[in-house]
């Protein structure tokens, strides 16, 4: 009698066809995570905030504290991250940094290839995770190769979406907790989220809990009130628009052109899927509405805000795909590397001419004083700061805490009486305890220059004389005898 036939579970079958997809898929998106990166290992660093961050962790790693003696209006997380990664490689270069927004990236597109798999089928995994890395160079390289906040924030909000796909409410809290913590703006996916969740109170318990414990455990590491006033209810004037209406409204349409242009394989199925009421798309729309949100929140309209728009783009253009003709998928993805090689060119050959400025700032600051003395920097480069490895004076490293200006103003709201609130008594005292060796006045006639601001006038009249100037910063050292 011949043996009955062996049949293979079901289970094992799927699993088996899971780790095969994955095993071609993912060598095809670190591929392309690493190609659209390129042009972020080449500069020393791309923007300020690449330079806030990196001293921020330089002065962790010599026992600052954060939200006391180091400050800034961002959550900690990326702060620390930087500290580890400089603990790890030194922090003389940016490139462990820059490995792990790649690693973000790769494991964002990832995420977004697993959710479109989930609910299209293979080929839209391969779609929709090919489509966002070619798409998430698609701005300005100094916002878009950057290892800033939101690049990190992208892998998290991912990660929420997935697991409320899933019906994992606290993994998906955790995850909304952490976007959070990477920048306020990241915590906008609660929103999808929570229309996933629903109603049912089993699972909202699970995911407030988890998305607010990881909160209130940062808050706790930190200092509870630092946290809360800098994370939160500190920058009333950084969040308004009074002022500066035309300036910032001109920034963000010059910012949703360039993007609009990089997502040109991308809008037609996305409009396609707008059109449609059969996609079953409400929380891809939700998500996407709530990261435009999170674009418009402040009314800044920087280039790096849109970063998290586009892996709700790239979903929803995914599913728009999944409704026209099979030849669609390859033509949005031919129109999408056309666009993406134009954006790696622009930021392997556009000039740098603020880079350049701040390094030749950087090497007059390290000529003319020691490895010991104590520099301040009125400006709104503290890469200078990191580039010269000169120590600051004081806990603001931007003029723009103590004036406004960081939020993009052009004038009307920039001035010592719109600082954020308790910072002039503060910086007064610091500077007075340890007197900077140099003091750097690197406005070069923006509205926040010594002529502007009554308090760093005094203080350059009281102690300090000219000793050079370079490319219109104009460098005071302490008068003799001081």
């Amino acid at each position: 009698m011949s043996a009955a036939p062996l049949v293979t579970p079901r289970s094992v079958v799927t699993v088996e066809a899971a780790v095969s997809y994955w095993r071609r898929l993912l060598p095809l998106l670190t591929v392309l995570a690493c190609v659209t990166r390129v042009p972020s290992f080449v500069p020393p660093l791309w923007n300020p905030d690449e330079g806030y961050l990196a001293v921020q962790a330089r002065l962790l790693a010599h026992g600052g504290q954060l939200y006391q003696t180091v400050v800034d209006r961002k959550p900690p997380l990326v702060p620390w991250l930087y500290q580890g990664a400089f603990a790890l490689c030194g922090s003389h270069s940016l490139t462990c940094v820059r490995v792990l927004a790649v690693l973000a990236q790769l494991l964002t597109a990832a995420m977004l290839a697993s959710l479109a798999r989930r609910r299209w089928g293979d080929r839209a995994g391969r779609t929709a995770g090919v489509l966002y890395l070619l798409v998430s160079v698609g701005l300005n390289p100094e916002d878009a190769q950057a290892a800033g906040f939101e690049v990190f924030i992208l892998p998290c909000t991912a990660a929420a979406m997935w697991c409320a796909d899933r019906r994992r409410w606290a993994t998906a809290g955790a995850a909304v907790a952490c976007a959070f913590l990477t920048k306020q703006t990241g915590g906008a996916v609660l929103l999808p989220v929570l229309w996933l969740c629903g109603t049912a109170r089993p699972a909202l318990l699970r995911l407030a809990t988890w998305a607010a414990l990881p909160v209130l455990g940062a808050a706790l590491l930190t200092d509870p009130a630092g946290f809360v006033f800098w994370t939160v209810t500190g920058s009333a004037a950084y969040a308004t628009s009074t002022g500066s209406e035309l300036h910032v409204l001109g920034r963000g349409l010059v910012n949703t052109a360039i993007l609009a242009a990089a997502c040109a394989g991308l809008l037609p199925p996305v409009v396609r899927a707008l059109r449609s009421a059969r996609t079953g798309a409400a929380d891809l729309w939700l998500w996407l509405a709530a990261s435009a949100g999170a674009v418009l929140l402040g009314f800044h309209f920087f280039g790096h805000y849109y970063l998290q728009l586009i892996p709700p783009l790239a979903l929803l253009a995914t599913c728009g795909l999944q409704h026209l003709p099979r030849d669609r998928v390859p033509a949005a993805v031919l129109t999408s590397s056309c666009c993406c090689a134009l954006f790696l060119a622009w930021g392997l050959l556009a000039p740098r001419p603020e880079l350049a400025h701040a390094r030749r700032l950087a090497a007059a600051v390290a000529h003319r004083t020691g490895p010991t003395d104590r520099v301040l920097l009125w400006g709104m480069h503290p890469e200078t700061y990191w580039l010269a490895d000169r120590t600051p004076a004081s806990r603001y490293l931007t003029a723009g805490l103590l004036t406004n200006f960081s939020g993009g103003r052009d004038g009307p709201q920039v001035g010592e009486k719109y600082a954020v609130p308790g910072t002039w008594p503060v910086f007064r005292a610091e500077l007075a305890d340890r007197p900077p060796s140099l003091i750097v006045d690197d406005s070069r006639g923006c509205p926040y220059g010594p002529d502007r601001i009554p308090g760093l006038r005094h203080l350059l009249a009281a102690g300090y004389e000219e000793a050079g100037r370079v490319d219109g910063a104009v460098l005071y050292r302490r008068s003799s005898g001081r």
